[in-house]
């Protein structure tokens, strides 16, 4: 029996996505944006509803964005294709 995921699969994120527009994407579903509590370069983005954040670091590569939407799929129930809707 087959399991379903929660996100779009990791081929379907495409490549060259900015930190820096998925940054925009999440205020746009609500998140909001810190530079403090992050550490150097990193973001924090703070989900108002439950106060549970994550940290959006500089390196944005395709694995670490999957890690990212992962994170924010636990914690706001938001998935890839509501970025994708506001991207």
């Amino acid at each position: 029996m087959s399991e379903r995921r929660s996100m779009s699969p990791l081929n379907e994120i495409p490549d060259g996505i900015t930190r820096d527009r998925f940054l925009r994407a999440l205020v746009r579903l609500g998140w909001e944006i810190s530079k403090i509590g992050g550490k150097g370069s990193h973001y924090r983005a703070t989900w108002p509803k439950s106060q549970k954040s994550m940290t959006i670091q500089y390196d944005f590569r395709k694995d670490v964005l999957r890690r990212i939407v992962k994170a924010m799929t636990a914690i706001s129930g938001q998935t890839w294709d509501d970025v994708r809707g506001v991207y």
